[in-house]
């Protein structure tokens, strides 16, 4: 390829998994609940300065599968019969949903990935079904039934066993919980819907998230919707309004959503409910940090002992590189934390910059090899499924972004006004062969792919 076609390629890496084999049912059903890799603290950081440019790794060709790969249990879901959601009307978001949250990888994408969709389609589900019922919720014996039919037809599709706990979603969900408006006709009469539709049809996935265009008209829809019980009567007769809780409120939120869901295709419905939920996701980090004292106690006196030091900072995100997938914002965000907390223990030295910790070192390893880290795009995005290549999904190995030490004075940095540049997606191309430890019985492949963008 010559150099100036090149330079109109968007280059970007795809996480592929094959699903090689399973000697037993057993292995294969312990394959949920195994730990995904296996980190010895001295892999664990860079070698290389974090602010150089390293060198592409060249994929390796993975053997073929000893059968092809399918998701599929072959089974019928076994359904209540009760349920009068249409879900036909959203079966190829339900296929999304099931690759999304593949019955192995559903705990690590949970958060950036899984999860999001997982809620997403239950919105929209509620919203393409109200355009017959004209209802946007659930009875509570009915959102029993539904879930679980929702829950039987993913896993019938190869999704996790386990996804309400895993998200934290229940019946509840379906319902209309505390809000006061639960059917379309009500909505639709107290609500500038025109406002909804405009705002939020399509949204920027880009600016939503600091201009917050659609979500500011979806809060006034929600506390229209919640001001119907916001007023009583005083001792004198006089009508007085109460003060709305964040919890009707948002609440109300969720029916709003359902409503616009049922007026734009599922697909760009998915778009727009996906894009909200990232806005949400990338302000936070998802992390459980642990305590930070064996950390401050190595890296006490001055950092005097670089050696010392690095070793319990290496120890310690070994910890974080066991738990999830992150986006490059959200460990932005775990970065900003974590220097807080050492901060507070009187550490004062930038020790990201002394170990060398990069923004990678915050999110799952692919393997047990340096600079191995997956960082996922702040924009939002999807597994996909190939029967020939299995799940993948975009991930980025060659960001070397150095983990920001945060100032004592200032705030940490945020997505709207940040002070490390990152991409919304994955930037470089490179790749690594990786194993799981040997209770999981099956080979991860890190494989490059181009995605090809004209720009």
């Amino acid at each position: 390829m010559r150099e100036t076609e090149a330079q109109k390629l968007n280059l970007k890496l795809v996480f592929s998994f094959l699903l090689i084999f399973c000697f037993s049912d057993t292995h294969c059903s312990s394959l949920q609940n195994s730990r995904l890799v296996d980190i010895k603290a001295d892999n664990l950081m860079p070698k290389i300065s974090p602010t150089g440019n390293p060198q592409p790794l060249y994929p390796l060709l993975a053997p073929s599968p000893l059968s092809p790969f399918t998701i599929t249990n072959n089974t019928a879901p076994k359904l209540s019969g009760l349920c009068t959601l249409d879900f036909d009307a959203i079966d190829t978001m339900m296929s999304m949903t099931a690759i999304d949250c593949f019955t192995v990888f559903a705990p690590y994408l949970a958060n950036v990935v899984c999860c999001p969709q997982f809620e997403a389609t239950l919105v929209i589900l509620v919203g393409q079904s109200s355009k017959k019922t004209k209802n946007l919720s659930l009875n509570s014996t009915l959102a029993k039934h539904c879930l679980s039919d929702f829950d039987q037809i993913l896993m019938g599709q190869g999704a996790n066993n386990s996804l309400q706990h895993i998200c934290s979603i229940g019946p509840s969900n379906l319902t209309e919980a505390s809000c006061p408006v639960k059917d379309v006709d009500g909505l639709e009469k107290m609500v500038n819907t025109s406002k909804i539709l405009v705002n939020c049809g399509k949204i920027d996935l880009v600016n939503e998230c600091c201009q917050e265009t659609c979500q500011n008209a979806l809060m006034e829809a929600a506390k229209d919707l919640a001001s119907v019980s916001s007023y009583n009567f005083d001792a004198l007769g006089i009508q007085r309004p109460n003060d709305i809780s964040n919890r009707v409120i948002n609440d109300c939120k969720n029916i709003v959503l359902r409503w616009l869901a049922s007026k734009l295709e599922p697909l760009r419905a998915k778009e727009v409910l996906r894009g909200l939920a990232n806005c949400k996701l990338n302000k936070v980090c998802p992390l459980v940090l642990p305590n930070v004292g064996p950390v401050a106690r190595g890296c006490e006196g001055g950092i005097s002992n670089q050696t010392s030091c690095c070793t319990a900072m290496e120890g310690y995100v070994s910890h974080l590189q066991k738990q999830s997938f992150l986006t490059n914002l959200q460990a932005l965000n775990c970065a900003a934390s974590l220097g807080k907390k050492l901060q507070k223990e009187n550490i004062t030295n930038n020790v990201f910059d002394l170990c060398h910790l990069s923004l990678q070192d915050f999110s799952l390893q692919a393997n047990g090899m340096q600079e191995s880290g997956c960082l996922l795009p702040s924009l939002p995005s999807d597994a996909t499924f190939d029967r020939y290549s299995g799940v993948s999904f975009l991930c980025d190995l060659n960001d070397h972004i150095p983990a920001p030490w945060p100032s004592i004075s200032h705030l940490p940095p945020s997505s709207c006004n940040k002070t490390v540049k990152i991409p919304a997606l994955p930037a470089a191309a490179s790749g690594q062969i990786g194993l799981y430890n040997n209770d999981v019985l099956f080979l991860l492949y890190v494989m490059t792919f181009v995605l090809v963008t004209i720009h």
